[in-house]
């Protein structure tokens, strides 16, 4: 008999804030957290905008100094995420050591480490100069490698590589063990770095918005004037369970996952596909013994870019159009936070659905007709969410599905 798989704890380092009550007041309030970097701009990027990330402060008081000479910028994003979402889950050091908990984080590149032991072998000309941790922080492997290390984890312990839906992908993939009986718990989640080397590829093809004169209204998902996307980063973690072990131990249940669904497009490396989309949901509900009936909100991967949202809006509006449920993108807010994207929108999606309402897509002032006939949430709604639909899709034509359900306390 498969079993249920619930989530007791979460945790967030974003752009609209780095705990969870800062960023349910920011997501009511439809907040938006875009500024322009005039690093990147000195730097040769197109655009300078992106989603603005406070860095960590990690001390010797937190971390051992040889631990934290091998901690990429994303990896440290994801512990202090992965630190708030143990604590929500009350899962301490003692719990940690006596149980097995594994490891699955959603990362797709580690550009600052690569970048500098280049710079330093140019001009060195000697690998003895790279030191000690370099090698640690380069990995794309680098968030797993540093959390189970930190948090002494023993379970399963992989990175899921999957572009932007890399963060979606691993928390099915944690759902899909622990229903199997596999795993009892694994920390599951995605990191983003946002230094300036990171996304300097991207803006090369073009793919980010240039409205740098208005920042917070530059990330436009669904609207007819949208010009790309906006780069963002951090990271989340979310403490994935069984059911039946999670009540054992008196775990505050935030949710149930209920379904997971994937799709690739098998077209061009940076085509979307509305086919493919479509199929990644019709899984995911199929997947949770559900219909489009029963959705009450959809958070849409809308990014921003011309093509993805109208791809995106033909595979809703195929599935959803005339159905109750409400769609906004939160990316209107925290521009396209990449490889942890999936991960930080179902810890979105679960502040909607603790405190009972739906987060608007700002900056939606002109409907693009790809879109009309969907039920867009442009201001905050007040409203119950029992079942919540979040989308992930990637460069490669990867795509992710997850379906979240409240459970009635008891």
């Amino acid at each position: 008999m498969e079993r249920r798989v619930v989530i007791t704890g979460m945790g967030i380092w974003s752009c609209l804030g780095t705990n969870i009550e800062t960023v349910k007041e920011a997501l009511y309030k439809g907040v938006s957290g875009i500024g322009v970097d005039k690093e990147r701009v000195g730097y040769g990027y197109r655009s300078g905008l992106m989603g603005i990330v406070e860095k960590p402060v990690i001390t010797k008081k937190d971390l051992d100094r040889h631990i934290r000479a091998g901690m990429s910028e994303e990896a440290e994003y994801a512990y202090m995420a992965s630190r708030q979402a143990f604590a929500m889950a009350g899962m301490d050091e003692t719990y940690l050591s006596a149980n097995e908990v594994g490891c699955i984080f959603g990362n797709d590149s580690s550009a600052k480490p690569v970048v500098e032991s280049s710079k330093i072998m140019d001009e060195k000309h000697d690998t003895a100069m790279l030191g000690y941790g370099l090698v640690f922080q380069s990995m794309n492997s680098t968030v797993n490698m540093n959390l189970s290390t930190i948090f002494r984890l023993r379970g399963v312990n992989f990175t899921v590589s999957a572009a932007c839906a890399s963060g979606s992908h691993s928390i099915g993939l944690g759902y899909m063990l622990i229903k199997q009986g596999l795993q009892n718990a694994i920390l599951c989640g995605g990191a983003q770095e946002t230094n300036y080397y990171s996304m300097a590829s991207f803006d090369a093809l073009g793919a980010f918005s240039v409205r740098m004169d208005e920042p917070q209204k530059a990330s436009r998902p669904f609207d007819k004037e949208r010009d790309g996307l906006i780069p963002s980063g951090g990271a989340a973690a979310l403490v994935l369970e069984e059911y039946e072990s999670a009540k054992a131990r008196g775990a505050n249940i935030l949710c149930e996952v209920v379904g997971y669904g994937f799709s690739s497009n098998g077209g061009g490396i940076s085509q979307p596909s509305d086919e493919g989309c479509a199929i990644a949901m019709m899984r995911a509900m199929n997947d949770a013994g559900i219909t489009p009936d029963d959705v009450d909100y959809i958070n849409a991967h809308a990014t921003s870019t011309p093509q993805g949202d109208m791809y995106e809006a033909k595979a809703l509006s195929r599935l959803f159009g005339g159905k109750h449920a409400l769609v906004s993108s939160t990316k209107s807010m925290t521009g396209h936070e990449c490889w942890m994207a999936g991960a930080s929108e179902i810890v979105y999606s679960i502040i909607m659905m603790q405190h009972d309402f739906v987060a608007p897509n700002i900056n939606l002032e002109q409907l693009d007709e790809c879109a009309v006939g969907l039920n867009f949430a442009t201001e905050t709604v007040d409203m119950k969410l029992n079942v919540v639909l979040s989308n992930s899709f990637g460069f490669g034509g990867t795509n992710s599905a997850l379906i979240i359900k409240l459970i009635e306390k008891q």
